[in-house]
């Protein structure tokens, strides 16, 4: 939820307007949160009753509550009026960055339940920034209007969700508690609070548009949305699966899939099929009902492809398998199976790997099953559970489509790979990771391609990031085992290594705009004194002396000071003045004008002119001398007294821009024209920051960003996810790219849900319609 920076114009910082906003927000912050502290009691020793073995821990949470009330109370207040004080500051504070750096020792060493309260966290606010999208928008807006910052966004409001979130973390953090009852304390946080906040939040907004703050932001009152009581929502509810915050590819499957079965004849006669037919979307974005059933349509999707792949049906082939008298291979077996997979995959599996045409799920699933003879299963007594099945086909085609589709080669191929084993011991573990976007495998997944696409380690500043990848790679396949705590350890380490990396690309994007600036200028520079070069010595031939000046030195100092000083520079006119009186001099020569003395008074210009291809002092004399004495030998129709110029000094004339490959080969059946002026203008219009999908000939995409757009040439630069230009291009090619489908709206999904959108267009065709 990212804000929009405040219009030129505005009045800035504005601290009555901000001391009106925290004092309507912090004291109703810590009042609601000390209410809902204090229903803490009861509800543990409710919970201590049915805990059984747990009931201890629970007692004890009750006592260590009690005795440490007032510091959890300061420690929620304080970390409140901290992240106020920095907005105040002009500088305001990232909740993402005070949860990530809590740990003196390093991120390898925090607690498993410190881990698991940090999730929590992120799952509290997610829950929030759903239901309070809209009201929060305005906020972040009015909040940075007053404040004067550029913008602000879910990460930096200081009342915002995220920051709420990392306050409860604080206020617990220093509590000796059993794991089981934190999380119990964020999960009734998170009901309790929830309502409330949201009240708050339109309070505040109300207040400011009374107030005049951000007068350009309508203010529409939100109806809080409905959600279940304590009462009434289950104690081992997890709202995380509440998918309101579903991935656009869950969107879309479940909108498509719902249609398809709606128009299937006989679909009342398939129980899944009518569930997944009333997964579709509410007008906020959410489920209409839960994750399990875009998973419940997945589920059956696969089957039906299986079904269509192997040429059998479900009855049949449950037939084979009952006379085979085969059983499923269970969990623990599974587990085992791809834990010695992680740890040495085999060589079929890293070949599988680099090769475009193996399928990994269905290499992945003959290696479980060879896998399994090291635990004494014979393979022919054996097959593998419909779900753990589900799981494997899944992240096959899931890292198929991520290896097929985008720029990840040799090294970076390779150490993508690599995750593919834990990945499925993870879909096996927790579904939700295909559905829920907040999952921090998909979260890791998502960082590591980012780092990995388009990265050949041609910089030292690549390579590190590889290094580091690899690491993360080395670390998740030695210590993963079935804990997935360690999945946000690493994500989190990444993260924070990745941050620095992007502000080294940044320089690097600035670089690439500079030299293409660089480039613009110089080819304009070379222009402007090709062109004023041309005008004075076409027609009638110079003698070599003046025809070797002004082609030479005259021209390289004219580009120089075009360059530093631009078209209408003082130097520019003095250099122009200066040929055209040496030229000026030559036709007077040539009438025969004996014993004048010739370019006297262009002696101070001519030694400049030397001076910049390195002909100083004697050297500069020298060559006046010969200029003169040729205008002197032409005069006295002498020409066997002409001098030539002295040897200059070697000077790097300026080069022209290294020419590009064109952004589009014109093939027969596309011309250089033929483009929608719709498109063209769009792209003229189109904002710097914009990310477009290139796609090359081979069907290999790549994200561009556009960098910078010349103010010369009206051309687009744009960049790679690395800050290397890539395609500078004119509107029209861009339009003509998008006429042979090359170039498309770049959807940043992350590259997990681009490859499960990827996965569902390769199954959705194979699937045989059911009836």
């Amino acid at each position: 939820m990212n804000s929009n920076p405040h219009p030129a114009g505005q009045p800035g910082r504005n601290p009555n307007l901000l001391a009106l906003s925290r004092e309507a927000a912090l004291p109703l912050l810590a009042q609601a949160f000390g209410k809902v502290l204090a229903g803490f009691d009861d509800v543990l020793f409710d919970r201590a009753e049915t805990a059984g073995p747990s009931q201890l821990a629970f007692l004890d949470g009750m006592r260590e509550l009690r005795r440490r009330r007032e510091e959890i109370a300061s420690r929620f207040g304080s970390h409140l009026q901290q992240a106020w004080s920095a907005l105040e500051a002009g500088t305001p504070l990232s909740a993402d960055s005070v949860l990530a750096g809590q740990s003196d020792g390093g991120l390898s060493l925090v607690p498993e339940h410190i881990l698991e309260s940090r999730l929590a966290v992120r799952n509290f606010a997610t829950v929030l920034l759903r239901d309070w999208k809209q009201v929060l928008a305005r906020l972040d807006h009015r909040l940075a209007w007053i404040s004067g910052v550029p913008a602000l966004d879910a990460d930096t409001n200081p009342i915002g969700p995220e920051h709420i979130g990392v306050a409860v973390h604080e206020a617990f953090y220093t509590c000796e508690l059993a794991p089981e009852v934190r999380l119990v304390l964020f999960k009734l946080c998170e009901r309790e609070f929830a309502a409330g906040i949201g009240k708050l939040y339109e309070s505040v907004d109300e207040r400011l548009a009374q107030a005049g703050a951000a007068p350009e932001v309508p203010a529409p009152r939100r109806v809080a949305p409905a959600r279940p009581s304590a009462a009434e929502q289950q104690p081992g509810d997890d709202d995380s699966q509440d998918p309101g915050h579903a991935p656009m590819w869950a969107q879309r499957f479940s909108e498509r899939w719902s249609q398809r079965r709606s128009s299937m004849s006989g679909a009342a006669g398939h129980d899944g099929g009518g569930a997944a037919a009333g997964g579709g979307f509410d007008e906020d974005g959410g489920f209409g009902n839960h994750q399990s059933v875009v998973l419940e349509a997945l589920h059956e999707l696969l089957a039906q492809t299986r079904q269509t792949r192997e040429g059998v049906n479900a009855a049949g082939a449950a037939l084979n398998n009952a006379n085979a008298q085969q059983r499923s291979l269970n969990q623990r077996e599974m587990m085992s199976v791809l834990s010695l997979l992680q740890a040495t995959p085999s060589a079929t599996l890293r070949a599988a790997v680099g090769e475009d045409g193996e399928s990994l799920a269905q290499r992945l699933k003959s290696e479980v099953l060879s896998g399994a003879t090291r635990l004494g299963v014979d393979p022919a007594q054996a097959h593998l559970d419909p779900q753990d099945e589900d799981a494997i086909d899944l992240v096959g085609m899931l890292f198929d489509v991520m290896l097929d589709e985008r720029d990840l080669e040799g090294r970076s191929r390779e150490l993508i790979g690599r995750l593919v084993v834990p990945f499925v011991k993870v879909a096996m573990l927790d579904r939700r990771m295909f559905v829920q976007k907040t999952h921090p495998a998909r979260k890791l997944l998502n960082s590591l391609a980012e780092a990995c696409e388009g990265n050949a380690g041609e910089s030292q500043a690549e390579r590190a990031l590889m290094g580091k990848v690899e690491e993360i790679i080395e670390r998740l396949t030695a210590e993963f085992n079935e804990n997935l705590a360690i999945f946000l350890t690493l994500e989190e380490e990444f993260r924070e290594f990745l941050s620095q990396h992007r502000r080294r690309i940044e320089i690097a994007e600035r670089r690439a705009a500079e030299t293409q600036r660089g480039q613009e200028k110089l080819e304009m520079a070379r222009s402007r004194a090709g062109t004023e070069l041309d005008k004075r010595v076409e027609g009638a031939p110079l003698p070599k002396a003046i025809n070797d000046f002004l082609r030479q030195p005259w021209s390289h100092h004219l580009t120089m000071t075009l360059l530093r000083e631009g078209d209408e520079g003082e130097g520019v006119s003095e250099a122009l003045k200066l040929a055209d009186d040496m030229l000026e001099e030559v036709a007077q020569a040539r009438r025969h004008i004996v014993g004048k003395p010739w370019l006297q008074a262009s002696q101070p210009a001519l030694r400049k002119v030397f001076s910049s291809v390195g002909l100083h002092g004697d050297g500069g004399s020298s060559a006046i001398d010969a200029l003169h004495d040729t205008l002197q030998a032409i005069a006295e129709a002498r020409p066997e007294l002409e001098r030539a110029l002295p040897e200059l000094p070697q000077v790097v004339l300026p080069s022209p821009p290294v020419q590009e490959a064109p952004a589009i080969e014109f093939g027969s059946s596309a011309k250089a024209e033929d483009f929608d002026d719709a498109d063209a203008e769009r792209f003229r219009r189109m904002e710097i920051g914009t990310w477009l999908d290139f796609i090359d000939k081979d069907g290999k995409m790549q994200a561009g960003k556009l960098s910078w757009v010349s103010p010369i040439s009206s051309r687009l630069l744009f960049v790679s996810r690395r800050g290397i230009r890539f395609c500078v291009a004119s509107p029209e090619e861009l339009a003509v790219m998008v006429r042979l489908g090359r170039l498309r709206p770049h959807v940043d999904d992350g590259a997990f849900d681009s490859a499960m959108q990827g996965v569902i267009d390769r199954l959705e065709p194979q699937a045989a319609p059911t009836n």
